[in-house]
């Protein structure tokens, strides 16, 4: 599912670059869940299908682990929300699959079962700071309530075509209402907007995360990327 500007982006919530206000903060009262995350994934023009499929069946995969489903068991409220969504073009992130609420091993396959069925929408290149925009605002319109939230975010370039608010803008917003942003920089050695991997990583921490314990994590291959979507995973529902 991909929200027009109509539905969710733009033209509903009235942004703009001169029209943008501040997100409302987080109510931790009557909580119905324990975090709201949304997961963000790469899907701009650099990303070829391979890198993809591994990002999607990566993510899938490690929410119906049994470790997260019973670290989420664990929690006051034995439940969290999820949304995921790709960017890449400016103004106009792709949520896939709009919130979902993960209470049990059955919630948490079908969510997975859905998000690697779900077909790709095309991106461009490089909007990290709409990304981060049209996820604060997806938030602040959670049809749940929960103490946190978190927007994780994975990447193999630097925020380049913003077109809402750059990048630290964006964050800066999502991190006065409450909100906390963590990364995952991905090695993309063929990739025309790639950087080594240790400045991309510095970049993200200098410009995209931010808030209460907020972190980056890396991934140099394959292997290290499936690692690291579950161990990030893992870390945000700690």
């Amino acid at each position: 599912m991909r929200l027009t500007r109509r539905e969710f982006g733009l033209g509903a919530l009235g942004l703009g670059a001169g029209s943008l206000g501040a997100a409302a903060p987080l109510a931790a009262q009557n909580a119905n869940v324990d975090l709201l995350l949304v997961l963000l994934n790469d899907g701009s023009g650099s990303i070829d299908e391979d890198e993809y499929r591994l990002q999607r069946e990566g993510t899938a995969a490690a929410i119906e682990r049994p470790e997260i489903v019973n670290a989420i068991l664990r929690l006051p409220t034995r439940a969290i929300a999820v949304a995921y969504g790709e960017w890449g073009s400016p103004l106009t992130p792709a949520i896939i699959l709009p919130w979902a609420r993960i209470a049990s091993a059955d919630d948490a396959a079908d969510f997975a079962e859905r998000l690697v069925a779900a077909p790709r929408v095309r991106q461009s290149w490089n909007a990290i700071g709409d990304a981060i925009t049209v996820a604060t605002d997806l938030i602040a319109a959670a049809p749940f309530r929960s103490p946190r939230a978190t927007i994780d975010i994975a990447g193999d370039g630097p925020d380049m075509r913003s077109a809402i608010l750059p990048a630290p803008a964006a964050r800066d917003r999502a991190v006065a209402a409450g909100i906390t942003i963590n990364a995952l920089a991905i090695a993309s050695p063929g990739s025309g907007s790639a950087m080594p991997i240790e400045r991309l990583r510095a970049h993200y921490e200098e410009n995209v995360i931010g808030g209460l314990g907020a972190f980056v994590m890396t991934a140099r291959d394959r292997t290290d990327f499936a690692y690291a979507i579950f161990n990030k995973m893992a870390r945000e529902l700690a």
